[in-house]
């Protein structure tokens, strides 16, 4: 439980459905100013939680992950930006925190289950004599989260109940207000949780000696047209703040950490149709027999962003041999798109679909 009304929501619906439910809240940072951070990293949204566990009548507890939450999601946000590429750290945390911890305290407590409040399903198939788990779409389209979630296990997915993934975030709002929740007219945050106020340059900074060494501006003709103040200031894609004059806008297309330079370029040349994707995860070990797959490749739909509609594309295993492995193998596949798309971005998640059913993904290298 964050203390926002999803997560609230979320557990008014489990005990309307006759489940025992225990509310747990993770601390996971301690910003200089609490009342400055976002969302579930707040000491603010912790006590919210707390009263509206109070509220619904279940215990309610609060779990210390902070060391980990350092070394396995800011710690890597932090690297990322200083190797040019841009990280997600929501889904590092529920890699590396959310949904470990879930289980574990799950186990701890005699729990059966496990739930968040995350807007997408979770389905069962059979699969000759093995059940298999897969994740689903949200039915809400606006605001579908299996983007986040593709690195669930099957293991995790076997014990989660996610109940809001049938519902809509308009209904949910109008459920917390009925309801007099404590989170009912709660802002929802679209920062990262734990910079406060946003500024993920200056928190980078902080932590980083090295962050701000400025080097050049490089057009695609090769001339430096000017100065960046830092690599960690600019993602694939980014038109403002490179601080050009130029007839026509300029858009961040490459950047190169071993020169410390960045590469701008026209729109044309930050849209792209093919790149490679890494540290895979595979939700549904069947997916292959499922798929229209050739020798060596397999058709799919792809999102490379949250928020984008995902499109079709063809995900090559590139085989080094004859033999063709099971696709879960491979820790490297070769995405291509139908037509290209806009600014596939280094360290962002590429997330593959069959349908509503989320086959996979991984980091865009």
């Amino acid at each position: 439980m964050s203390g926002g009304v999803d997560s609230s929501v979320t557990a008014y619906l489990l005990k309307e459905q006759g489940y025992e439910v225990e509310g747990v809240s993770f601390r996971l940072y301690e910003p200089e100013s609490p009342e400055a951070c976002a969302s579930c990293c707040s000491q603010r949204s912790v006590e919210e939680a707390s009263k509206t566990a109070q509220h619904l009548g279940i215990p309610h507890r609060t779990v210390d992950a902070r060391r980990d939450f350092v070394d396995k999601v800011i710690g890597p946000f932090v690297d990322a930006y200083l190797h040019g590429a841009t990280p997600n750290p929501c889904i590092l945390c529920n890699r590396y925190i959310k949904f470990p911890y879930l289980i574990k305290e799950a186990a701890g407590r005699g729990a059966e289950f496990i739930s968040t409040g995350h807007y997408a399903r979770v389905g069962k198939m059979q699969s000759e004599n093995n059940i298999v788990w897969s994740l689903k779409k949200g039915f809400d389209q606006k605001k579908d989260q299996s983007y986040f979630l593709y690195v669930l296990k099957q293991e995790q997915l076997s014990r989660l109940i996610l109940p809001l993934g049938h519902h809509t975030k308009d209904d949910v709002r109008k459920k917390a207000g009925i309801l007099k929740l404590p989170s009912a007219g709660k802002n929802e945050s679209q920062e990262i949780c734990f910079v406060e106020d946003g500024r993920y340059l200056r928190f980078i900074e902080e932590r980083s000696p090295v962050a701000a060494v400025p080097g050049p501006i490089v057009d695609t003709g090769g001339r430096v047209i000017g100065t960046h103040s830092g690599i960690h200031s600019y993602t694939i894609g980014q038109r403002k703040g490179m601080g050009i004059s130029s007839p026509e806008p300029l858009y961040v297309i490459k950047i190169d950490t071993e020169q410390n330079t960045i590469y701008a370029g026209p729109r044309e040349a930050a849209v792209k149709q093919e790149f490679l994707v890494g540290d895979l995860n595979w939700i549904d070990p069947s997916f292959a027999d499922r798929t229209n797959r050739t020798e060596d490749a397999f058709r799919a739909t792809v999102k490379v962003r949250s928020a984008m509609k995902d499109r079709p594309a063809t995900i090559h295993l590139s085989p080094t041999s004859s033999f063709i492995p099971h696709p879960s193998s491979f820790t490297i596949v070769r995405v291509c798109f139908d037509e290209p798309q806009w600014a596939p971005a280094p360290g962002q998640s590429a997330v593959f679909y069959d349908g509503d059913i989320v086959i996979g993904g991984g980091i865009i290298l």
